[in-house]
């Protein structure tokens, strides 16, 4: 099947209030025309300067979130368009994104990462991280943030039931963190798991945000 094809059967499949990113790193621009022709209009990328040439030239209404690792000094590329950063694991590049959104003139809706792979390589942070910069001073005056929820990545491994147990354990931080920081906050309900591999387990365990590119534009070159 084509990329359109691909997006309309997913479409089917997933329920209405998950939201599907497709994920374009090093897809052409035809490709991203072709999906979003279909009718798709968020876009994950995880290298900035690849994303903010594509934001360049591609439809202005295309909702462009950045999936990867977000260093501090590139930041304020990205800033004045993007429309989610889910990858975001320190205090550090939080303040940074306040202050290139304070210039801005804007709020920059962002995702906690945190790490419940059992992969070394993976990014993200612990509970303990992610709660001692929600009770920090300094975030508590980031006014241009808003903590939309929290993104992880599971295992790459075939073992399904600890996939599972890792999906388990990104809702149970989700939930903590909403009861005892955003119990009023009606915007922090992002729970952004699951890629092409295991996206029906993240569904099943609660996430509201997959991110699929394999299976929508099929295997890299």
């Amino acid at each position: 099947m084509g990329i359109t094809e691909n997006i309309l059967k997913l479409r089917s499949s997933i329920p209405e209030n998950v939201c599907l990113v497709a994920i374009s790193k090093t897809r052409s621009e035809e490709e991203i025309l072709e999906a979003y022709m279909a009718g798709q209009l968020d876009f994950g990328e995880n290298r900035v300067q690849e994303l903010v040439s594509k934001a360049n030239s591609l439809p202005a209404d295309i909702r462009w979130h950045l999936v990867g690792h977000l260093q501090s000094n590139k930041v304020k590329s990205v800033v004045p368009f993007i429309h989610l950063i889910h990858a975001v694991d320190s205090l550090k590049l939080l303040s940074e994104i306040n202050r290139e959104a304070v210039r801005n003139n804007k709020v920059v809706h962002c995702l906690l990462q945190f790490y419940i792979a059992s992969e070394e390589t993976k990014f993200g942070l612990s509970l303990e991280e992610g709660i001692d910069i929600l009770e920090s001073g300094d975030f508590k005056i980031m006014h241009n943030i808003n903590i939309s929820g929290v993104m992880g990545m599971a295992s790459f491994t075939e073992d399904q039931q600890k996939v599972r147990a890792e999906f388990k354990e990104l809702m149970r931080i989700f939930r903590l963190l909403k009861d005892r920081f955003f119990i009023n906050s009606p915007s922090f309900r992002e729970l952004s798991m699951g890629m092409s591999g295991d996206f029906p387990v993240a569904i099943e365990e609660g996430s509201t945000m997959v991110r699929l590119g394999t299976i929508i534009f099929g295997d890299r070159n």
